[in-house]
């Protein structure tokens, strides 16, 4: 189960059209894609990992990956919880690094 925070959704939103993707039809595809291709080495996070201070999964554990994708065919930025067999979406955007921009 994939679930976007309340106070994120706008933002990805935003981010998935600035991606060409939408996020009804399309997300789930998407992070597939992006979760059976990423390795160890696309952290980039800390470490540890910084704990999350949004109200639905404060406390948890934040993941953010840098990876190419092939579908929106560029490098993206994503970052997730996960609490039980649930994922929860922080962000997922065009990398900003690589794009000039932090």
């Amino acid at each position: 189960l994939i679930i976007l925070l309340d106070d994120q959704e706008e933002s990805i939103i935003s981010d998935a059209l600035e991606l060409g993707y939408e996020v009804e039809n399309e997300l789930i595809d998407i992070l597939s894609d992006l979760l059976s291709r990423t390795k160890s080495e696309d952290y980039a996070g800390t470490r540890p990992p910084q704990k999350s201070y949004e109200r639905e999964i404060k406390g948890l554990e934040l993941f953010a990956f840098r990876i190419n994708s092939n579908l929106p065919g560029c490098k993206v930025y994503y970052k997730f919880s996960i609490q039980g067999n649930e994922l929860w979406l922080v962000s997922l955007h065009k990398d900003r690094k690589t794009d000039g921009r932090t």
